[in-house]
């Protein structure tokens, strides 16, 4: 007889249905060691697993196919997200692609214009093998989202607050409009987390996470995930992973979860501070522009407000002075480090246009608004005294 995958209620007996987000995070899986009664999860590097006679397999038999740590960590976020299942995978592009491979030769993908770099070259060579029929539209603009969506795509991808421009989406309205042309919606929520928002109550199909930046909040794991609302569709997508291969490792999935551990205090403790600095920015003289939907001068405050629990830890500015304000910045400021990628307890710097957003290219660019004087923070856990001296450094090189 072959053995059932174990389920949530094997898994987290500690912790029912009913327990709240920061207890999932926090406490998923703690004390579920059976063998030997280890408080931490375990982590099970192994590839592959004994059968228990001939044509008896048991609830794991091939590491790409199933992994009880990365299991673990599956369930715990789709937990925290709301949703049916989810899919662990190797990069939070893995996540996105995993998901627009399933769908069918040619379908309709409407994307922001103004996405993630890495999301919009792998959408775009998605279309120029004729896979996908890519249509980039500003979510913002109604006229140009209700055109997109007369031509019924089969998905809508939706990025809130977008990266690096911090735009926000009203999901609910835009689920309601997508799912009225027959298209599906998935929403990454790489930048406020389940802890600050959750797509999925708002009507979204699916929710995509780069589990490298702030699940994982420690800059030493790369990792992705999709979670979906629907039971069938979570099956599909375990199916397909295993089928493509694109699943993550055990190990990466074992930091993530201990990682999961401290994001409720993380991001609490980071917004705060990304509070603070995006008022000192929008005071200083050098500063031309601060895109922070915690602003009540950002165009979707109001949205944020209500979609969301709070207002993250990412935000980005321009500086008056223009290109070679932003090189004379980043030579000088103190206490962030110049680096791509965001969510960990370190403060980084990145400047768009040559960093995270270059193979756009400058005609892309300026379509989605993205200047070269733009420079973008993700705010860590540094005291925000140290942060707001290192940040006054670099603008006192704009002088």
């Amino acid at each position: 007889m072959t053995e059932r995958q174990p389920d949530l209620a094997d898994l987290d007996r500690a912790h029912p249905d009913h327990a709240r987000p920061e207890t999932v995070a926090s406490a998923y899986g703690v004390g579920g060691d059976v063998a030997f009664g280890a408080v931490a999860p375990p982590i099970y590097l192994s590839s592959t697993y004994t059968f228990a006679g001939y044509d008896a397999p048991r609830a794991y038999d091939y590491g790409r196919a199933g992994n009880p740590t990365r299991d673990l960590l599956a369930e715990a976020l789709a937990r925290l997200e709301g949703g049916a299942g989810a899919v662990v995978t190797s990069s939070g592009l893995a996540a996105i692609d995993l998901l627009i491979s399933g769908l069918p030769a040619g379908a309709g993908v409407l994307a922001p214009h103004d996405c993630y770099g890495g999301t919009l070259r792998l959408l775009k060579a998605r279309a120029e093998r004729g896979q996908i029929a890519l249509s980039l539209v500003d979510q913002g603009d109604s006229a140009a989202l209700a055109a997109v969506l007369e031509q019924r795509p089969a998905l809508v991808l939706v990025e809130t607050p977008s990266n690096p421009l911090m735009r926000v989406v009203d999901i609910a309205a835009l689920a309601a409009l997508a799912k009225a042309a027959g298209a599906q919606v998935a929403v990454d929520n790489t930048f406020l987390t389940p802890a600050m928002q959750r797509p999925l109550a708002l009507g979204a199909d699916y929710v995509i996470h780069s589990t490298t930046k702030y699940l994982n909040g420690h800059s030493d794991v790369i990792g992705g995930a999709v979670i979906a609302a629907d039971p069938a569709k979570a099956d599909q997508l375990r199916y397909w992973a295993n089928v493509v291969g694109s699943t993550g490792a055990p190990f990466d999935a074992w930091l993530t979860l201990r990682g999961l551990r401290t994001l409720f205090v993380r991001l609490d403790r980071q917004q705060m501070s990304a509070m603070v600095i995006a008022g000192h920015l929008a005071r200083h003289r050098a500063v031309a522009r601060v895109h922070y939907p915690g602003l009540a001068s950002h165009p979707g405050h109001a949205i944020a407000a209500r979609q969301q629990r709070g207002f993250g830890a990412m935000l980005s500015f321009e500086l008056a002075g223009g290109a070679q304000a932003a090189r004379r910045f980043v030579e000088s400021v103190g206490t962030f480090t110049l680096a791509e990628s965001l969510g960990g307890v370190e403060s980084l710097i990145a400047h768009p246009a040559t960093m995270t957003h270059a193979d756009m290219g400058e005609e892309a660019r300026a379509v989605a608004g993205i200047s070269d004087a733009l420079l973008r923070l993700s705010v860590g856990l540094e005291a925000e005294q140290d942060l707001i001296a290192g940040l006054d450094a670099g603008l006192a090189a704009c002088a």
